[in-house]
Parts: structure tokens; sequence; C-alpha cells
């Protein structure tokens, strides 16, 4: 898009602010729940990044390390950027059924932000939509065309720290952003743009001293507040992670199959959290009452076909069949769980195949020990939770 020529007529202070209420009134009209803005200086954020990666905190996540610190420095990405729009977009679906899925070893448990359509070209365009109105204002005003550029977990940029800044919530002790009045249960994008719009103020953190995300997480991922170890974080090992999950976090998996909820389900200020608007984010009906052994004997066709527009695909059908031998493995003993691993192990590739070898040392030492073992201590704190109404489960 044309950048601004130095010549071009500028705007006023009070054009400028009218034009950043006309922008929250745009995004609010597209969809957005929030919007807010900032400016580009992530300085303070530079040292904590360097120290996550230098303990190797991103596992096999590469990408995380491989642009250096313009990962915190937008202004390196996208050149002449003055200011970040950010925009939070609301992803409750009605009828999560956290509980239920948690406390059923024999169902699937799909991280309910990718149990709908994948959010990331859906917000992306809607922020491209959000720049051309911008755009549009500025042309009618006689001036050119604003440089500006969307961004949806697209690209090296810290989004949670600029969100942050620009007033969309706080950063949690899970190092996810809350919100008081939406919880933690929303998507985030950013609109990266050339003009000196009026900053929002960032909100005060409101975590106190609960520690429930910390307690909660099923392998330990948090290893102190605001720092995840992304290598152990499940989220990380059932989507990031190419090949094999290591064993002596398989146990601590139990039935989640894509990403992994916990901490949010256990925090306080999602107990009020609303439910989205966007009809393309409730569940779709392939997923609503997912079990395992159904899942497990999708077809890669069917797989394709039932995943068709959702972030699950990213994963592929490998690792799909990967995860849910885990999970089979944690699941009470069955002789339909076991003859359906057997039936399995022949048809897939070697990564597979030893998940599955797992799954059936796990089945065998379920049928000598105990009938149906209880999930983990952390899994059933968990559910006692959102069982209780702290979470939202509606």
């Amino acid at each position: 898009m044309m950048t601004r020529s130095k010549a071009s007529p500028q705007l006023s202070a009070a054009a400028l602010q009218q034009l950043a209420v006309n922008i929250k009134q745009w995004g609010k009209a597209l969809g957005f729940a929030q919007i807010g803005i900032c400016d580009t200086d992530l300085t303070q954020e530079e040292p904590r990044l360097q120290a996550w990666l230098d303990k190797g905190y991103h596992g096999e996540m590469n990408y995380m390390a491989s642009h250096g610190m313009m990962r915190a420095r937008p202004q390196e990405l996208h050149p002449g950027t003055l200011r970040v729009i950010a925009a939070r977009m609301d992803y409750l679906p009605p009828q999560a059924e956290f509980a239920t899925h948690l406390r059923d070893p024999n169902l699937a448990y799909i991280s309910r932000y990718a149990s709908g359509r994948d959010y990331h070209k859906l917000m992306r365009n809607r922020l491209k939509n959000l720049g051309q109105q911008i755009e549009a204002e500025l042309e009618s005003l006689g001036l050119d065309k604003p440089n500006f550029r969307p961004f949806v977990d697209s690209a090296p940029v810290l989004e949670r720290p600029l969100a942050d800044k620009a007033g969309i919530g706080w950063t949690g002790k899970h190092s996810l952003l809350l919100s008081r009045e939406a919880g933690s249960w929303f998507f985030i994008g950013e609109l990266l743009i050339d003009l000196p719009l009026p900053v929002d103020i960032p909100v005060t953190e409101e975590c106190g001293s609960c520690v429930a995300c910390i307690k909660s997480c099923p392998t330990g991922a948090i290893v102190e507040p605001y720092v995840v170890d992304g290598s152990k974080c499940i989220s990380y090992l059932t989507i990031e992670l190419q090949g094999a999950i290591p064993v002596e976090l398989r146990g601590a998996i139990g039935n989640r199959i894509y990403g992994c909820d916990d901490c949010q389900l256990v925090c306080p200020v999602n107990s009020q959290a609303p439910l989205t608007q966007e009809s393309d984010f409730h569940i779709r009906d392939s997923l609503k009452q997912p079990k395992l052994l159904e899942l497990f004997a999708w077809s890669e066709t069917e797989f394709l076909e039932l995943t068709q527009g959702s972030a699950i695909r990213r994963i592929g059908y490998q690792r799909w069949l990967r995860n849910i031998a885990v999970a089979l493995g944690n699941a009470p003993y069955s002789d339909e769980i076991v003859t359906a691993l057997k039936a399995r192990r022949e048809q897939v590739d070697a990564l597979v195949a030893e998940h599955i070898d797992w799954a059936l040392v796990q089945q065998q030492k379920q049928q000598a020990e105990a009938p149906e073992p209880l999930p983990n201590r952390k899994t059933q704190r968990v559910i006692r939770t959102v069982t209780k109404g702290l979470a939202r489960d509606a």
C-alpha cells in the first residue's frame, strides 16, 4: 500500500483523536469485541524473550528464535509502523461441556478455540477491512493512503504484550491475556499502521495472589508466575511437536488430543466470560461428543473432510492418530480399545506405531492393576472446579 508523502497534509491532534474513536466503532461493527491502540515500544520485553529462548522453553518451535528480537520490534517487521491497533474477538462457544468431556476418559477433549472454524483467516480479513475503512476515511480528507498490515498469529510479533499495552487485558500468571469482562476466551489480532494515533492506557493486573492456573497445569508447564515452559505444555505437545511425545508426559495428557484449556477453566476471571457472537466458532457437529474410538477410526479422507476449515487440520492425519493413541492408552481398559489399537498398528507410520505400542502397554497395565483408573489429581481438580461453576460450562 502507498506510504504517505512527507509533503502531504497531516491530521491534527483532534482529527487523530476522532479517527481513533471511529476506528473503535468500525471495529465493533466488524464483530470485534474490543479495539485498543498502543505504540511499538516493547523494549522491556526483549530480555524476557531472550531468557525464555535461552532456557529452551520454545522446544522445537525454532521460528520463535529465528527472527531474533524482531518479534519485539514491530517497526522492523513492518517499516514505518507508528501504532498497533489491537483487536479482541470472543470465541467461547455455547454448550462447551468442559466437565463432561474431561470427566469421561473415553471422550476426546479438544481445546475450545479449535472446535469451530479456524480463526486466522476470519480475523485477518476483518482487520484488513478495518484498514480499508481507515484508508477510505483518509482519502475522503484528501490524504494519502495509510501504510497498514494485519496480523493474526501469522508473523514474528509479540501479540500478547502488544494487546496488553493497548489495554485489551492484562497478562495472567499462565501467560494468557485476561480481561475482566471477557476472561481469556478470546483471540487477538493486530493492525500495524503508520498513523500517530492516540494510545490507550493499559489495564491493571488483577490476578493478585491466585495461583489456580499454576496448580492446575497437568504437566507443570507453568514453571513460575508468567513463565510457561512451552516444551511441556499440552498445547505444544499435541499441536506444535512434530515428533514423539515424551513418554514421561503422556500420562498427564489424559484425553486431551488437541490443546488444553485447564489453566483457563480454573481461572476465576473466566466465570462470567461472554459467549461468542460468531457462529463460526460454535462447536462443529462432528466434535460435539467426540468418542476417542470413533475419531481413531477416521480415514485420512474423513479427517480432511471433517476438519475442513478447522485449525485441527494443521497437525495432519498422522499426528492426529498419534494424539488419539496416547489418549486411548490413558483410557480405562477396554477390549475394544486394544482391538482398535492393534488393527491400526499396521496402517500407520513409525511415529504413530510407537505411540500405539505405548498405549497397548498402558492398557495391559490397567487391565492388571485396576479396572477403571481415575483421572490424575490435577485433572480431578479441574473437573471439580468446572462443575462448581468457577468456569463457564454453558
